[in-house]
């Protein structure tokens, strides 16, 4: 039966106690006992934080900087602020950090309280306070005065059953997308590593560059064109037909490549490479994915990579026959990786949609 009663709006500092400031401690390498969370180990898109950074500061860990079961941390301030973690009972012995704020859930269900902290509402409410001044930041009395909804125990238990399946299976989801890169990732280093390079890149590919800015596009047209972070517009011609590799050229994404097909554009802020006769593009475009662009970088402030320093390493290249052996199953793995992104993405959806049914 659907449960009676209207829901009752209320304060956080309302049903939570705590908002304590976490431990100000410079942080060390883990030492395999005690636990230290900072803001930076948050992942706010799966709700965990990151085990390979846990770190233990110097000097006495002080167990009133212990975290417990019915506890939500919450980023105070910086780029982080408004991020949340649930602290779940097989983190064990965790202490947090200096940036971070304590707030204990207890008359109500704590994950119910938390999915209302991953709602549009909330985040806007996050943008509001933290734009106030010239450094973001949201302390702990204004926490404290963020409205959430309650109902009864039984029923908030019910619905945060839902969501913590759903979280669950989210978690599930990113394990097997990330099994999957690892597998493209190991492959094409096995590749890399277990043969010995035998042809310049300069003799496998071509590099073009383009003038085309972000500010010549438009937000319809038939063609994409891509920048550094995917389709940035359209037009109604282009720069690149058939395949491409593309590579950032300059900034923080320096050498990360994409692999396109059709009639498409690049911005400037990419280069295009295309194959040669004799060389399969697909195959360089794995072998790219893995090779060090480090020792080709240039630049102080923002790091460039030019295609006739990095052209002149060596790569190794079997037979046509063979490289098109390695693209085919390489290629077979990454459409599995891009049906299983889709599938995250969809379930990412579904949690947003019923957050904003339940959480209005």
């Amino acid at each position: 039966k659907e449960f009676q009663g209207e829901w009752e709006k209320c304060k956080f500092g309302d049903i939570a106690t705590g908002f304590d400031y976490g431990m100000n401690a410079a942080a060390k390498t883990y030492d395999g006992v005690n636990k230290y969370i900072r803001i930076t180990d948050i992942d706010e898109a799966t709700s965990t934080y990151t085990d390979k950074d846990i770190v233990s500061p110097d000097g006495v860990l002080k167990d009133n900087y212990l975290v417990n079961d019915c506890d939500i941390l919450l980023a105070r301030t910086g780029a982080s602020t408004g991020k949340s973690y649930l602290y779940k009972k097989s983190d064990g012995k965790l202490y947090y950090a200096g940036f971070l704020i304590r707030a204990n859930v207890t008359t109500h269900d704590p994950y119910f309280v938390f999915s209302q902290l991953h709602t549009h509402r909330y985040w806007r409410w996050v943008s509001i306070m933290s734009a106030r001044s010239g450094q973001p930041g949201i302390n702990s009395q204004e926490y404290s005065s963020f409205p959430i909804y309650t109902t009864s125990i039984k029923e908030e238990s019910k619905i945060a059953k839902l969501l913590s399946l759903l979280d669950d299976r989210i978690a599930t989801q990113n394990k097997i997308i990330d099994k999957l890169q690892s597998l493209i990732k190991g492959i094409s280093q096995k590749i890399v590593r277990f043969n010995k390079p035998n042809v310049r890149l300069s003799e496998c590919l071509v590099c073009k560059s383009s003038t085309l800015q972000e500010s010549d596009v438009y937000e319809q047209g038939t063609y994409p064109v891509y920048g550094a972070n995917g389709i940035v517009g359209y037009l109604n011609n282009y720069n690149t037909e058939g395949e491409a590799v593309y590579i950032i050229k300059d900034g923080s994404g320096v050498g990360t490549v994409s692999y396109v097909t059709g009639k498409c554009s690049a911005t400037g802020t990419l280069n295009t490479l295309q194959a040669k006769e004799g060389y399969l593009l697909q195959y360089l475009y794995y072998l790219l994915k893995v090779f060090n662009f480090e020792p080709y970088k240039t630049g102080m402030a923002i790091p460039h990579i030019y295609f006739k320093d990095y052209g002149k390493a060596k790569v190794f290249c079997p037979s046509y026959t063979e490289q098109l052996q390695y693209a085919r199953l390489l290629s077979a793995i990454e459409s599995n990786l891009s049906i299983e992104m889709n599938i995250l993405t969809n379930l990412s959806l579904q949690k947003q949609y019923l957050l904003r049914q339940m959480f209005i």
